[in-house]
Order: structure tokens, then sequence, then C-alpha cells
């Protein structure tokens, strides 16, 4: 694999996203992670996993440069439901999955993120869903799993404003189970996975099996959402946020 890489240490498969400098996923490192789920799922001497990233970031989103390649609503549905079908794969996952979080996680990596049983993330960490800003909307999960964690009107302000919150306020919100400081950040996370990883897989996977069953109307929104993510790529707004930040200034939106 390219952009992803694990090692086990006391029953916790390492999980580390290495695609500097932003750790951005590309439709490859999605790939590559549904590949990894199956390595790890088929290894029993694994029975947590911790995700974190390399560098600077947690993930700091999607690749926005492959977004100008979609030239129809359909490449942009799939595109929303291939990376939809990995995180639901994940959430669902028989062995638990905690993310650790610093620098940032914003729009695919922040939904990527949500995607983890559990959040551990470093006090100064943005997370956020910044896609309105390009003209678009999250599409890999976000409007349907952010409202879960931190209710609709919370989530209704990250997304309409694009703002990310920090850590701190990531835990008071509901979105993360604990703040630390950086330099505590992993070794936390991994006690915490050391700690789960001694529980009963059975159980453990009875337990993840069980938590899915608060998703109600979870998979008609993530429908909707690809649906709404093809939409939004018809627009002149989408074409001059996504060219706006690959030219690194100010969108001009027409609201066509």
């Amino acid at each position: 694999m390219e952009f992803l890489s694990w090692k086990a240490e006391d029953g916790v498969a390492i999980v580390t996203i290495n695609r500097p400098p932003a750790n951005a996923l590309a439709q490859q490192l999605i790939r590559e992670l549904d590949e990894l789920l199956n390595e790890i799922e088929q290894n029993d001497d694994v029975r947590a996993v911790l995700l974190h990233g390399e560098g600077r970031f947690f993930s700091a989103g999607a690749d926005i440069k492959e977004f100008t390649e979609l030239s129809s609503p359909d490449q942009a549905v799939k595109l929303a439901e291939n990376g939809q079908g990995v995180f639901n794969r994940l959430e669902s996952f028989p062995k638990p999955v905690i993310a650790a979080i610093h620098g940032a996680a914003l729009g695919g990596g922040l939904e990527l993120a949500m995607s983890c049983h559990i959040r551990y993330v470093a006090e100064d960490a943005k997370l956020g869903l910044p896609e309105l800003n390009l003209g678009i909307i999250p599409g890999f999960g976000g409007t349907q799993r952010l409202p879960r964690y931190v209710g609709a009107a919370k989530a209704a302000e990250m997304i309409f404003t694009g703002e990310p919150i920090s850590g701190v306020e990531a835990v008071q919100w509901g979105l993360a189970n604990k703040a630390v400081p950086q330099e505590e950040l992993l070794p936390k996370a991994l006690e915490l996975a050391k700690k789960i990883a001694k529980k009963s897989p059975v159980s453990l996977k009875s337990a993840i099996h069980a938590l899915q069953f608060n998703r109600a109307s979870f998979d008609d929104g993530l429908k909707a959402e690809a649906e709404q993510f093809g939409v939004v790529f018809q627009s002149e707004d989408a074409k001059e946020g996504i060219q706006a930040f690959i030219e690194k200034r100010q969108p001009t939106f027409s609201g066509k």
C-alpha cells in the first residue's frame, strides 16, 4: 500500500495514514483502507484498531484536485457512494476502531473520524466540514453522522458556516470522547485501545453489532446525501469554489 501502513502491538493494529502534506483522502487511499480492513479483520491476533495520521494532520479532507475530474452528476454520486461504503464498513467493523486526531480533521477527514467508534483528540486540533466554502456539500456521510453526535442545530451551524471547532469544543459538543495535549494523544489512545483489546472478541463484535441498530433512517439519509452531492456538482458555484481552492483565492459565488 502506498498511503497506509499498520503494525501490531499487544493486540492493537496501529494504522497510519501517510500521504503528505495533508493526508488528503484520495480515492486510492480509500480503496487501500478497504483492503486493509480485510487484512485486519482476518487477523485473529488483532482485537482493536488505532487510526492516526503521520505528519501535521490526521487528514485535512478529500483530494480536491480529484473533484476537477468529475464531468457528470453520476460520477459525483458514484464518488460519494464509494466513500460512504468504506466508511460504513469502518463504522460496523467487528473490531473497535479508535481515531487519534491531531492537527486537523476536516471534510472527508472528519467524516472518516466520525466513522470510527471512539475519537480521542488533541486539545488544539481543528474539526470541521468546510465543504460549503467550495460550493459543495459533505458527501461521505457528514450530513448524517454529525447530527447524531452534536445535534441538529450545532451540525447545521458547523456545516453552513464551514468553521471548525477545537478538540476541546469537540468533547464539549459530544463529537469526541477525550481531549488531551498533543504529546499525550497517541500514548493515551493506545492505552485505551490496549485496554479494549483485552475484552472478549465475541462480546466486542456483538456490542458493535447491537450499536448499529440506532441507525433508523441513516441509509436513506446517505442516499439523499450522495444524490445532492451529485446535484451540486452541476452548479457553476461548485466549479468556482473548487477552482478557487486550487488557486488559493476566495471564491465568488454567483448562485448558479
